[in-house]
Protein backbone atom coordinates (compact mmCIF):
# COMPACT_ATOMS: atom_id res chain seq x y z
CA UNK A 1 0.00 0.00 0.00
CA UNK A 2 3.14 2.31 0.92
CA UNK A 3 5.01 1.52 -2.45
CA UNK A 4 2.26 1.95 -4.29
CA UNK A 5 1.18 5.36 -2.68
CA UNK A 6 5.14 6.45 -2.62
CA UNK A 7 5.58 5.40 -6.52
CA UNK A 8 2.35 6.67 -7.81
CA UNK A 9 1.51 9.84 -5.88
CA UNK A 10 4.68 11.05 -4.14
CA UNK A 11 6.95 10.01 -7.35
CA UNK A 12 4.58 12.50 -9.45
CA UNK A 13 5.08 15.44 -6.81
CA UNK A 14 8.31 14.90 -6.19
CA UNK A 15 9.04 14.83 -10.82
CA UNK A 16 6.44 18.30 -10.86
CA UNK A 17 8.49 19.82 -8.38
CA UNK A 18 11.76 19.02 -10.39
CA UNK A 19 10.80 20.20 -13.11
CA UNK A 20 8.87 23.15 -12.79
CA UNK A 21 11.54 25.45 -11.55
CA UNK A 22 12.88 25.27 -14.79
CA UNK A 23 9.78 25.84 -16.56
CA UNK A 24 8.91 28.85 -14.03
CA UNK A 25 12.20 30.57 -14.82
CA UNK A 26 11.44 30.02 -18.39
CA UNK A 27 7.80 31.30 -17.93
CA UNK A 28 6.85 28.26 -20.15
CA UNK A 29 6.27 24.74 -20.33
CA UNK A 30 3.90 22.10 -20.20
CA UNK A 31 3.38 19.11 -17.49
CA UNK A 32 1.60 16.10 -18.09
CA UNK A 33 0.71 13.61 -15.32
CA UNK A 34 -0.39 9.99 -15.54
CA UNK A 35 -3.86 9.17 -13.65
CA UNK A 36 -6.07 6.17 -14.56
CA UNK A 37 -9.93 6.41 -15.23
CA UNK A 38 -9.76 4.27 -11.74
CA UNK A 39 -9.22 7.27 -10.01
CA UNK A 40 -12.07 8.83 -11.52
CA UNK A 41 -14.51 5.91 -10.97
CA UNK A 42 -13.11 3.35 -8.64
CA UNK A 43 -12.82 -0.22 -9.36
CA UNK A 44 -13.23 -3.38 -7.73
CA UNK A 45 -9.77 -4.26 -5.71
CA UNK A 46 -8.32 -1.24 -6.24
CA UNK A 47 -8.70 1.18 -3.92
CA UNK A 48 -5.39 1.80 -2.75
CA UNK A 49 -4.54 2.29 -6.98
CA UNK A 50 -7.89 4.18 -7.35
CA UNK A 51 -6.98 6.57 -3.99
CA UNK A 52 -3.14 7.34 -6.00
CA UNK A 53 -4.62 7.73 -8.99
CA UNK A 54 -7.05 10.22 -7.86
CA UNK A 55 -4.97 12.44 -5.70
CA UNK A 56 -3.10 13.14 -9.00
CA UNK A 57 -5.95 14.47 -10.18
CA UNK A 58 -6.55 16.70 -7.56
CA UNK A 59 -2.55 17.13 -7.35
CA UNK A 60 -2.35 18.50 -10.75
CA UNK A 61 -5.38 20.48 -10.81
CA UNK A 62 -4.20 22.68 -7.83
CA UNK A 63 -0.24 22.78 -9.35
CA UNK A 64 -2.45 24.29 -12.42
CA UNK A 65 -3.87 27.09 -10.78
CA UNK A 66 -0.17 27.39 -9.11
CA UNK A 67 1.87 27.89 -11.95
CA UNK A 68 -0.69 29.13 -14.53
CA UNK A 69 0.57 32.64 -13.99
CA UNK A 70 4.32 31.80 -14.73
CA UNK A 71 3.45 30.25 -17.96
CA UNK A 72 3.25 26.72 -17.37
CA UNK A 73 -0.06 24.63 -17.94
CA UNK A 74 -0.23 21.27 -15.66
CA UNK A 75 -2.64 18.54 -17.19
CA UNK A 76 -3.33 14.95 -16.35
CA UNK A 77 -3.95 11.68 -19.10
CA UNK A 78 -6.22 9.18 -17.55
CA UNK A 79 -5.88 6.31 -19.43
CA UNK A 80 -8.03 2.89 -19.61
CA UNK A 81 -7.53 -0.19 -20.53
CA UNK A 82 -4.08 0.17 -22.71
CA UNK A 83 -2.63 -2.42 -24.28
CA UNK A 84 0.88 -2.79 -22.26
CA UNK A 85 2.90 -5.39 -19.59
CA UNK A 86 0.54 -4.08 -16.86
CA UNK A 87 -2.77 -5.43 -18.76
CA UNK A 88 -1.28 -8.52 -19.98
CA UNK A 89 -1.93 -10.59 -16.84
CA UNK A 90 -6.23 -10.01 -17.37
CA UNK A 91 -7.52 -12.83 -18.94
CA UNK A 92 -9.05 -13.25 -22.80
CA UNK A 93 -12.70 -13.47 -21.57
CA UNK A 94 -12.10 -10.52 -19.48
CA UNK A 95 -10.41 -8.48 -22.13
CA UNK A 96 -13.41 -9.34 -24.46
CA UNK A 97 -15.93 -8.27 -22.20
CA UNK A 98 -13.82 -4.76 -21.90
CA UNK A 99 -13.71 -4.63 -25.49
CA UNK A 100 -17.29 -5.33 -26.00
CA UNK A 101 -17.58 -2.36 -23.30
CA UNK A 102 -15.71 0.29 -25.07
CA UNK A 103 -17.04 2.27 -28.08
CA UNK A 104 -14.34 1.61 -30.54
CA UNK A 105 -14.23 -2.25 -29.82
CA UNK A 106 -10.60 -2.56 -28.65
CA UNK A 107 -8.20 -2.16 -25.90
CA UNK A 108 -6.07 1.26 -25.77
CA UNK A 109 -2.26 1.13 -27.57
CA UNK A 110 0.26 2.94 -26.25
CA UNK A 111 0.25 5.38 -28.94
CA UNK A 112 -3.10 6.38 -28.36
CA UNK A 113 -2.03 7.76 -24.60
CA UNK A 114 1.59 9.07 -26.34
CA UNK A 115 -0.69 11.13 -29.34
CA UNK A 116 -2.85 12.36 -26.54
CA UNK A 117 0.29 13.71 -24.40
CA UNK A 118 1.97 15.52 -28.11
CA UNK A 119 -1.54 17.28 -27.76
CA UNK A 120 -1.44 18.36 -24.27
CA UNK A 121 1.92 19.64 -24.61
CA UNK A 122 1.23 22.01 -27.41
CA UNK A 123 -1.95 23.33 -26.34
CA UNK A 124 -1.04 26.67 -24.47
CA UNK A 125 -4.29 27.65 -23.46
CA UNK A 126 -5.60 24.14 -21.89
CA UNK A 127 -4.68 23.45 -18.21
CA UNK A 128 -5.98 21.66 -15.35
CA UNK A 129 -7.77 19.25 -17.60
CA UNK A 130 -7.86 15.56 -17.61
CA UNK A 131 -8.34 13.84 -20.80
CA UNK A 132 -9.65 10.27 -20.33
CA UNK A 133 -7.71 8.06 -23.32
CA UNK A 134 -10.40 4.99 -23.21
CA UNK A 135 -12.22 4.06 -25.97
CA UNK A 136 -15.36 5.55 -24.69
CA UNK A 137 -15.06 3.05 -22.09
CA UNK A 138 -16.26 5.38 -19.37
CA UNK A 139 -19.16 7.10 -21.22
Amino acid sequence: MESMINTNLMGTIWLNKAVAKGMMRRRKGAIINISSVVGIQGNIGQSVYSASKSAIIGFSKSLSKELGSRGVTVNVIAPGYIDTDMTSSISEERKKDIISKTSLGRLGRPEDVSEAALFLAQAKFVTGQVLVVDGGLSL
